[in-house]
């Protein structure tokens, strides 16, 4: 289902310029991967500014160099750095659903949708 996304970018508010962009590719299994997927999805706004992530493409926190896991960077507010939290992968439904909900958040908290 992931793989089937990559490449693909979808304009969300096309008056307002938000859109999301999915890049999935298969890679081997391994521990710091374990479902054998490489994914970024994310959230834009209008200037091109990453907004919303959820991908496993390095270390989070203070984790020892080289170990990935999959993480998700978390909404920026007004006046908060932007931060980096572990997100547990559980399929590939799940993190689609779990990244839809949180780009609807993002969208309402800038009142793009009610």
């Amino acid at each position: 289902m992931l793989l089937d996304l990559d490449g693909q970018v979808l304009v969300v508010d096309p008056e307002g310029g938000h859109w999301v962009r999915f890049v999935v590719t298969r890679v081997s299994a391994s521990s710091e991967k374990p479902h054998g997927i490489d994914y970024s999805l994310t959230l834009h706004g209008p200037d091109g500014e990453r907004l919303v992530g959820f991908d496993n493409a390095h270390p989070v926190g203070r984790q020892r160099r080289g170990t990935q896991q999959d993480y998700r960077h978390a909404p920026v507010k007004p006046g908060h750095q932007r931060s980096i939290r572990p997100y547990e992968y559980r399929d590939a439904a799940t993190l689609l659903a779990d990244f839809w909900a949180t780009v609807d958040a993002m969208l309402r908290e800038r009142g793009v949708i009610p």
